[in-house]
């Protein structure tokens, strides 16, 4: 039986991922702290790594986990920028994803920050409890009639255009790979990334991170943005330049921003950090502006999507344990798949 190494594990990653591991095929040594080169000698005979958005396996990372007889990295997730992969295909190791897990959920999660900015729902929230029922200073804008540009059309950005449409609203996108078919039977309109910017009242980032995408919006494109426009990232932190974000909101060049995700997240999302003085001062810069609206990470946080996401990791560390071909779409490098195990 091969054991598996599962990092910056939550509850609910254990709950999903013990269901399953399909009736014990796996041993699974479930561990809270993320995976760095400064914690990789805890792997302890695993055979195989599970990790996640935040844990980091730069080329040391990953030379110490091949000393230490792991063959397989297995991502929970479907961005990858956190894996030296050129690395880990020198040193021989598999990398499989989840390329897919629920587009929906992180689509979804989309339009329900954008909708709580814009209506100040979580402002509204608060003053009710506190049986304050003033409706001053929560007047919003009606999506409908407006302009929406959508930044990458893969899987989820397909899905966040067509809902968009369903507003009443004139759907803007760009992409260095477009799909025509799909967006003329949408009725989305493909453009150039700088129009996109100057006519959009809403932008949605639906990205990789990849060396070209790092601070897409920085200093000068949010210059070119239309005056007012509300920004909206469920991507990756880092496509956006968090000092030039903020100058932009100070300046109002912006008129709201809604993220799931921020460029310094590692070691502050995904934990409690309540009892303790913030040490971020750009984030907590960015906590005190009014038309800012933050989740930490949780966009992919469904029923569907943990089901999915531990169903084909899972799917995969078994094909490895017993010599199998991984899932087709879900990987990154391979290498001869080892003899079944006893």
């Amino acid at each position: 039986m091969n054991t598996v190494a599962f990092y910056d594990t939550k509850p609910y990653d254990r709950e999903y991922f013990e269901r399953a591991a399909d009736a014990g095929r796996l041993r699974c040594q479930f561990h809270e702290f993320r995976l760095t080169s400064e914690t990789a000698a805890s792997v302890d005979g695993a055979q195989a790594v599970c990790v996640f958005v935040n844990d980091r396996l730069d080329a040391a990372c990953l030379k110490q986990l091949h000393q230490a007889g792991v063959r397989l990295v297995a991502l929970r997730c479907a961005g990858f920028n956190n894996v030296d992969v050129a690395t880990a295909k020198s040193l021989g190791l598999a990398v499989t994803r989840v390329p897919a897990y629920s587009p929906h959920a992180v689509a979804e999660h989309t339009i329900a920050l954008l909708l709580a900015l814009n209506r100040k729902i979580h402002r509204a929230w608060n003053r009710v409890r506190e049986h304050n029922f003033s409706l001053s200073g929560l007047v919003g804008f009606d999506i409908h009639g407006k302009t929406i540009g959508v930044v990458g059309t893969g899987r989820i950005g397909k899905i966040v255009a067509q809902i968009f449409r369903g507003f009443g609203t004139e759907v803007l996108a760009f992409d260095p790979f477009p799909a025509p078919d799909w967006a003329s039977a949408h009725g989305v309109r493909y453009t150039d990334f700088e129009t996109l910017l100057s006519t959009g009242n809403i932008v949605s980032l639906h990205l990789p991170l990849t060396p070209q995408s790092r601070h897409l919006l920085n200093a000068e494109t949010f210059a070119r943005m239309k005056p007012g426009a509300v920004l909206v990232n469920t991507s990756r932190g880092k496509l956006v330049d968090t000092t030039a974000l903020i100058e932009a909101l100070k300046s109002g060049r912006l008129g709201g921003v809604a993220l799931d995700v921020y460029e310094e997240e590692e070691g502050l999302f995904f934990e409690d950090h309540s009892g303790e003085i913030l040490q971020d001062d750009e984030l907590s810069r960015l906590l005190t502006f009014p038309n800012v609206l933050i989740t930490a990470h949780q966009a992919f946080l469904t029923h569907e999507a943990l089901s999915e996401i531990a169903r084909v990791t899972t799917a995969n560390l078994i094909r490895f344990a017993e010599g199998g071909p991984f899932l087709e779409e879900s990987v990154l490098a391979s290498h001869p798949a080892p003899s079944p195990a006893p």
